[in-house]
């Protein structure tokens, strides 16, 4: 089966440093993934590859099957979501329009939003239990507001059916089959580095509820072995800018690789795994 998202043999150096070599993975539909790696090992500059935002000094990135940088932005936009590490904004907007701005790739030239992506931006907001927070001004909302919030961003970008949405009420259920066009990637970088426990379980419950309930892939970049563990099925060790191990969460987090993935004794590791 083709992969949902896949890098083959991906290197990438800024100028003539090298951050990532020969790094290989494939996230599949309906996939919980993670990038484990400490500061440093090339975790973002990876999913910056995967988004499309960066291209590959060698190897490639196909989406199903196809190489990345054949496949138009707005296409990509609609099957792709990036939440970044840190949402910066120039003006004081409001929560639903922060969620609105995810609907730009479904779009056209010079078109405004009309009652279907508000439909979205909602029913986001409601699956990330933020539409309470609609009309405040995003500034004003907690570490663990705003990225529930720009995950609902995400959100209402990936929807393809807001109008089936609308009908079956904001209760976060997927749409029908016939609706669905394809598989849908959101991709995560870091999402809980600036938060403290309580919005980190906050967030952790958000990912596995849309991945159940929306049938929405994910793939994420973290350093906290507790948080990965909470969320993903699989992971890749990313370490020096080189994939370390890759596979299920069971068989890849072992004492003797976290030692060697956080350059740490072995028995040190051991304690962080139970």
């Amino acid at each position: 089966m083709t992969p949902l998202l896949a890098a083959e043999n991906v290197g990438f150096a800024y100028d003539a440093a090298t951050v990532l070599e020969d790094v290989s993975l494939d996230v599949v539909a309906g996939a919980r993934l993670g990038i484990l790696g400490p500061n440093g090992s090339g975790k973002t500059t990876l999913l910056r590859l995967l988004s499309g935002a960066l291209r590959p000094t060698r190897g490639r990135v196909r989406l199903d099957g196809t190489d990345l940088a054949s496949v138009s932005s707005a296409a990509l936009a609609r099957r792709v979501a990036v939440v970044p590490q840190e949402t910066e904004l120039a003006f004081d907007y409001s929560v639903l329009e922060i969620v609105l701005m995810g609907r730009y790739p479904h779009l056209g030239p010079f078109e405004i939003e009309g009652p279907d992506d508000l439909a979205a931006a909602l029913a986001a907001l409601e699956s990330t239990g933020t539409r309470a927070l609609a009309d405040r001004a995003f500034r004003t909302l907690s570490g663990g507001e705003k990225q529930r919030v720009v995950i609902a961003s995400a959100l209402a970008q990936l929807d393809e059916a807001p109008r089936t949405r609308l009908r079956q009420g904001f209760g976060g259920q997927a749409p029908h089959a016939a609706h669905r066009t394809s598989h849908r990637l959101l991709l995560l970088d870091e999402p809980t580095a600036s938060l403290d426990l309580k919005y980190q379980l906050e967030i952790a419950a958000v990912l596995r509820r849309l991945h159940d309930d929306r049938g929405i892939s994910i793939l994420l970049s973290t350093h906290d072995l507790h948080f990965v563990r909470a969320i993903c099925t699989d992971v890749v060790l990313l370490s020096r800018g080189r994939v370390l191990a890759h596979g299920a969460i069971g068989d890849v987090l072992t004492p003797r690789l976290v030692a060697d993935l956080y350059d740490i004794d072995a028995r040190d590791a051991a304690p962080l795994l139970q």
